[in-house]
């Protein structure tokens, strides 16, 4: 009777800090917490206390009923009674919220879609869709970058606040940064509705939105993104971009002086999991020098002191 005595406390805020330590190695306190915490989110009706009370006392005066106290038993039915209300409630509730996934810096996931798709996502990106409506609209939101393989089906699609991308079944991979936006098919065809037009991309091909300027390439994609094989790659993209990417996949800071062209034209590749090599990678074709810290990077001008 432990779990059930420790239960009707925890959700009257009776446990002491000893008893709560017990409670929380419970195999249920997992489940109780989520019930609570969706209960909690739920509205309750509007309640007088002064005119439910007035109600009490006038019903205490109109009975003889003698008042038996509950036993243990019949109190943990009561609770359980309530639980089994709460578990309703938070069912419905949580079925309708987004399914979220997130990665943080230096980090990669892997996700299967309900309908077997399946997406990896790159370093500091986040993904949602809605699990309930999921075989009526198979849409997504995406802010960051991930690779889809998706299953034949439905339409199928990725929104991002520059621009949407659309596919039945296919491979292709969607890149949305602060003022980038990149869509490469590399199987299939991809629709990309960017500012109200609509552009449309075949296996090999690419669209691209830098700066606010459209770039399209032909025959410019690999079988699949560089990252995935630990590597990013770019090709004439300002360097500023460049950067970025480095502090995302390595969770460093990285600050460049002002002799530094961060709108300079970069082609190339760099290592996603050696520092060093991937400093190198950078600083040697565009003529720079760095200076490495413990969690910081600095790129300067050859002549720079």
């Amino acid at each position: 009777m432990m779990q059930e005595n420790y239960l009707a406390k925890w959700l009257n805020n009776e446990l002491t800090e000893e008893e709560l330590s017990e409670f929380k190695k419970t195999e249920g306190y997992a489940s109780y917490v989520k019930i609570k915490e969706a209960s909690n989110r739920m509205k309750a009706p509007d309640f007088k206390v002064d005119d439910a009370w007035q109600e009490f006392q006038n019903t205490q005066r109109a009975t003889t009923q003698k008042v038996i106290p509950l036993n243990p038993y019949k109190q943990f039915l009561k609770i359980a009674a309530v639980i089994a209300v709460m578990l309703v409630g938070s069912y419905f509730y949580l079925n309708s919220l987004d399914v979220t996934y997130a990665t943080q810096l230096a980090e990669q996931t892997n996700i299967s879609l309900p309908d077997a798709s399946e997406v990896v996502l790159n370093a500091d990106s986040k993904l949602s869709f809605g699990k309930k409506d999921w075989k009526k609209q198979r849409k997504l939101t995406l802010e960051g970058e991930a690779f889809f393989k998706v299953a034949k089906g439905k339409k199928f699609t990725v929104q991002t606040t520059l621009g949407e991308v659309t596919v039945l079944g296919t491979e292709f991979n969607v890149a949305q940064r602060d003022g980038f936006f990149k869509v490469s098919c590399y199987e299939g065809l991809v629709r990309v509705d960017y500012n109200q037009q609509e552009y449309r991309l075949a296996a090999g091909n690419s669209f691209a939105v830098i700066d606010g300027k459209i770039r399209q390439q032909t025959n410019s994609v690999d079988a699949v993104p560089a990252w995935l094989n630990n590597e990013s790659s770019f090709e004439s993209i300002p360097l500023k971009y460049v950067f970025e990417e480095l502090a995302r996949q390595y969770d460093i800071e990285v600050i460049y002086q002002e002799d530094i062209d961060s709108k300079a034209l970069f082609t190339g590749t760099f290592s996603n999991t050696n520092l060093k090599i991937a400093l190198e990678s950078i600083s040697a074709p565009s003529q720079m020098s760095y200076t490495l810290s413990e969690d910081k990077v600095l790129f300067h001008g050859k002549d720079a002191h």
